[in-house]
């Protein structure tokens, strides 16, 4: 039987159910509890593989629901959080931010509550027993707003978020450091880059290239589609992920990037490549003959990019696929699916 329960939130989002699996094969010792209000974001069939899993138990239920989060931490003895539940799309924050707001703050705040009653008795005093219970906050690059021409992003770089969306979540990533300043409590956080890869939602960047190339329509650019992101394959992310919570220093944040920068003309370009070879068009042409341009989007960061030199020279992660590898499994995936 295992030892310990961990609760992961929002396992059943893109990350999440790329994690959830992940977890559970590399550490046979926890149970994992996942809770998931299963908004747009969640698919359950993306986590088909632990459905028999007698370690798994799925609760669909809202962070901020702050009587089931104390039942859960109470009914299960929950020793250890991974938080994933975020409102995450920039789009619908701009159009309407008060989800974003709700979940993103108020459930981190719900969360770090009930972990504090369960693990710890007083500022600075945990429960015996208690002393290696860890609270891992899942963040983004976003946080740190938008980076000229050059220059990467550190864990030291000064927070500047420009949408509703970063705004929220860097409110979460304040409230986290300050039950560890506060109280004592035993937390990490991680900043990601852009994450690709399989069960990402349809409405993403790299989903939407894919379904709109296949179905023969025009895929849309914003603006000019030199928008830099640094691409992160989303199974690095998870074995990053792990890996903060196993040997990081308490208090302490890392940032998880791919060091793959690439403009969106780059990504759809590559994208139709592979296409083209794996599935070519019934009309003979190739995909890139698609590609449109849209009115850029409100508040467009240029350019994030992520120094991970920390997580890599601390922890000793590093990135196992680069850009070419990642997408081209992506793309069989999604064909695949």
């Amino acid at each position: 039987m295992p030892e310990k329960t961990i609760l992961i939130t929002g396992g059943a989002g893109f990350i999440g159910a790329n994690f959830v699996p992940y977890f559970l094969e590399t550490f046979p010792q926890y149970r994992v509890i996942n809770l998931d209000k299963l908004t747009y974001a969640g698919n359950l069939d993306h986590l088909k593989e632990c459905e028999n899993n007698p370690r798994y138990t799925f609760v669909q239920g809202d962070i901020c629901d702050a009587e089931l989060v104390n039942r859960l931490f109470e009914q299960y003895d929950i020793r250890g959080v991974f938080h994933f539940a975020a409102e995450s799309h920039v789009d619908n924050s701009i159009s309407g931010p008060l989800p974003f707001i709700k979940t993103n703050i108020e459930g981190t705040f719900t969360l770090l509550e009930a972990a504090r009653k369960h693990w710890m008795t007083a500022p600075g005093q945990v429960k015996p027993g208690y002393e290696d219970c860890r609270f891992h906050h899942i963040s983004t690059d976003e946080v740190y707003g938008s980076l000229g021409e050059t220059g990467l992003f550190s864990e030291t770089t000064p927070y500047a978020p420009n949408s509703p969306y970063s705004a929220s979540k860097a409110s979460s990533d304040f409230i986290v450091r300050a039950y560890h300043h506060t109280y004592g409590m035993n937390v990490t956080t991680s900043n990601c880059s852009n994450n690709y890869g399989p069960k990402q939602h349809a409405e993403k960047l790299i989903p939407t290239i894919i379904r709109k190339a296949l179905s023969g329509q025009p895929i849309p650019i914003y603006g000019d589609g030199k928008n830099v992101r640094d691409w992160l394959y989303v199974l690095d992310h998870c074995k990053g992920i792990a890996l903060v919570w196993q040997k990081g220093r308490a208090g302490e944040t890392y940032n998880i990037g791919g060091r793959n920068e690439r403009n969106n003309l780059q990504i759809v370009d590559t994208i139709c490549g592979l296409l083209d070879q794996l599935k070519p068009a019934p009309n003979g042409k190739s995909y890139k003959t698609l590609v449109t341009f849209v009115k850029d989007r409100a508040g467009h960061d240029r350019r994030y990019a992520i120094d991970a030199t920390k997580l890599e020279t601390e922890l000793g992660w590093k990135a196992e696929e680069n850009f070419e590898t990642g997408i081209r499994k992506t793309v069989e995936w999604y064909l695949k699916k």
